[in-house]
């Protein structure tokens, strides 16, 4: 993982490099909320990033977890169908944004606090 690497050499500032890791995961789940809001229109798509099956999957989840399945957002392949599901249920936006930057933010924390020299 490249943090680990950036975290290990010394040379930038692990604040910066956790605020920036986590700005752009989250911004990349804000992409996948904004197209489970149009998933009707679009999950036809060969580009569209989550299959019927994950997403059918992901909104069970979400269903039986509500928001809180949001701080699952970090995991590798539940994270981004969980997001659209998120999307694709309405969530609120200050929920979603809050409860995924705080997943993405903990997973990084983590990874930086492991890395560490």
């Amino acid at each position: 993982m490249a943090l680990a690497v950036l975290v290990r050499s010394g040379e930038h500032p692990v604040p910066l490099l956790l605020a920036v890791a986590t700005v752009g995961n989250v911004g990349g789940s804000a992409l996948n909320y904004a197209l489970g809001r149009a998933a009707a229109r679009l999950s036809g798509r060969r580009w569209f990033p989550v299959g019927p099956r994950a997403l059918a999957r992901a909104q069970g989840w979400y269903r039986r977890w509500g928001r809180w399945s949001l701080l699952l957002s970090w995991v590798p392949l539940i994270g981004d169908p969980l997001t659209v599901a998120a999307g694709v249920l309405r969530e609120r936006l200050v929920w979603f944004l809050a409860l995924v930057t705080v997943a993405k933010l903990a997973r990084y924390a983590v990874v930086a606090a492991l890395a560490a020299p």
